[in-house]
């Protein structure tokens, strides 16, 4: 599908990393879909602003983790979302894509669509696992739905929401076979010898909650198996700043810390130990063994438990709908525990092939070409509100 070369203006939103590499894929398949001349602005981050995105205020505005951490934030963010929607009401983009953060978005996308502007969200709330409630608010909010999983589609079609399943760029840009070798020497790490990659996350609440645990765990691991290394990697100089008394509380320790690169030190290792979230999928695709752990305050914990909906909270339980890899969570998140799962996973060989198969399966079933699937989709979006504005 073509459409005319007018200057088009794509506002959109995204509120987290995760997001923002979604975004930056999506922008990528935009650039060679629509016009040069087109115009995309909102609220992102670093990898979209090396697209060409416009960042009227930074991605780190939007990025809070949990109900009750969110609350002292909650007056910045509605003053966001109420400028930027004042905005866009004032000069209407010719669509708004919302990339996750639905508690913003669809708050946003509402009013937006009410006022004739076409949504699109993209990647659809785990309503399948929790928060059901919400589809009431997708059906308000939502023209279309870009979704990153098959099965989702048709549970939002019987709810009468437009969606294309586009798959997820993380399969696009991982190798169905990465090459351990060549992540090692790039990190410069040894050739031999297991390696386990620890990720606590990337928030100062993150690591204050999980970090002294993860740490722990390595000292047990290490102590029990003295030729174990352990590479963890800090997304920024500031993450890598609070990590440091951690790392000094340990000074034993076989850790190589990286500025960054989380997808390479997952490929240098062995097996991984990995606070949940996206980048469970990420060692997925990289075929990894795991154990996902995380903890939250104590009433986020409740909140989340009794909306919840499935039994699994990683994405590799989920998308495989079973327990392939565990899940420590909370209170059972010991060191011990951790350390006891982890080297479990680190030397079980017929668990690592059962493993490969379960998570290259799942590779093929995402890698669908995601920029351009999308892209189309926004496209066909577009052109359809050319004839309602």
């Amino acid at each position: 599908m073509a459409l005319q070369p007018s200057p088009l203006r794509i506002a959109m939103v995204a509120g987290e990393p995760s997001g923002d590499l979604l975004a930056a894929s999506l922008l990528g398949g935009l650039t060679r879909k629509l016009s040069t001349s087109t115009q995309y602005y909102g609220i992102g981050g670093p990898r979209m602003m090396a697209q060409g995105f416009e960042a009227h205020w930074p991605m780190e505005k939007l990025t809070v983790r949990g109900y009750v951490e969110a609350l002292k934030h909650i007056p910045e963010i509605l003053r966001i979302r109420s400028e930027l929607k004042r905005q866009l009401l004032a000069e209407p983009p010719h669509a708004f894509i919302g990339v996750d953060a639905p508690d913003f978005n669809f708050g946003l996308e509402q009013p937006l669509r009410e006022a004739g502007i076409p949504t699109i969200h993209f990647v659809c709330p785990s309503i399948w696992a929790w928060r059901g409630g919400r589809i009431k608010k997708i059906v308000k909010s939502v023209d279309h739905m870009l979704c990153v999983f098959p099965f989702e589609t048709a549970l939002l079609e019987k709810s009468g929401v437009p969606a294309t399943y586009v798959g997820h760029p993380l399969a696009d840009e991982i190798p169905l076979e990465p090459d351990m070798g060549a992540a090692r020497a790039a990190l410069g790490l040894p050739a031999s010898g297991p390696i386990i990659a620890v990720l606590p996350g990337s928030r100062r609440s993150e690591i204050g909650l999980i970090g002294p645990t993860f740490f722990a765990a390595m000292a047990l691991m290490q102590q029990r198996e003295p030729g174990v290394r352990f590479v963890m990697p800090a997304a920024t100089p500031a993450l890598r700043a609070l990590l440091q008394p951690l790392v000094d509380a340990h000074p034993g320790l076989a850790l190589t810390i990286t500025d960054g690169d989380a997808q390479r030190a997952m490929t240098a290792s062995d097996a991984v130990l990995v606070k949940s979230g996206t980048v469970t999928l990420e060692a997925a695709l990289l075929k990894k063994p795991m154990v996902i752990s995380y903890k939250v305050p104590w009433l986020t914990g409740q909140i989340m438990r009794r909306q919840g909906y499935l039994p699994y909270v990683g994405l590799p339980n989920i998308l495989a709908e079973r327990f392939v890899v565990p899940e420590i969570l909370q209170h059972f998140a010991t060191p011990e525990a951790l350390a006891d799962a982890t080297l479990k996973q680190l030397h079980d060989e017929a668990n690592r092939r059962t493993l490969t198969d379960v998570f290259t399966q799942m590779h093929h079933a995402l890698r669908q070409n995601t920029a351009e699937r999308a892209a189309e989709a926004v496209a066909r979006v577009i052109e359809a509100g050319k004839g309602r504005s």
